[in-house]
């Protein structure tokens, strides 16, 4: 079953193996977040109070789309999101360690690091699964809201 405990475990798996040489000085937890149409994961430091944001020692929150609880979902397309979200953490962003580039996603360096760290196979399946079945996958387990009817508004001019 695929809950936060199952994600812990594949964030342990994914760091023991293919993260090792980053530090980690900080706790780090990962938890299914709402479900969303666009955003497979995401990835913060914890903060409380304005005091928090000068302590390097805060925590970094992965949340992964709470669709991916279903096991129609490939496991790869998981692993792949996690260690998107590890490359951030390794660069430096949402993580006490030295921010190593001035924006996230610089000149493709998620999917080069990504590469290098062994997840091509993993990031090149889960591409194809989300051009071919994402679009499919969303009607069937999120159809679109329907839009609300915007009242009209009146306009009263004062001679």
């Amino acid at each position: 079953m695929r809950d936060d405990t199952w994600l812990f475990q594949k964030l342990d798996e994914i760091w023991d193996g293919h993260f090792s040489d980053i530090p980690q000085h900080n706790d780090v937890i990962i938890k299914f977040g709402r479900k969303a149409r666009q955003r497979l994961g995401s990835i913060k430091q914890e903060t409380k109070s304005i005091r928090d944001l000068a302590n390097k020692n805060r925590k970094t929150i992965i949340t992964i789309n709470g669709l991916f609880k279903d096991p129609n979902v490939p496991e790869y397309v998981i692993t792949a999101t996690i260690a998107h979200e590890m490359c951030h953490y390794a660069h430096g962003f949402s993580s006490p360690l030295d921010q190593r580039f001035e924006n996230p996603h610089q000149g493709g360096i998620v999917t080069k690091e990504m590469k290098v760290r062994g997840f091509a196979k993993a990031l090149q399946l889960q591409k194809k699964w989300l051009k071919e079945v994402w679009p499919r996958y969303l009607e069937e387990n999120m159809p679109a809201r329907q839009t609300r009817q915007r009242r009209k508004r009146i306009v009263i001019r004062w001679i």
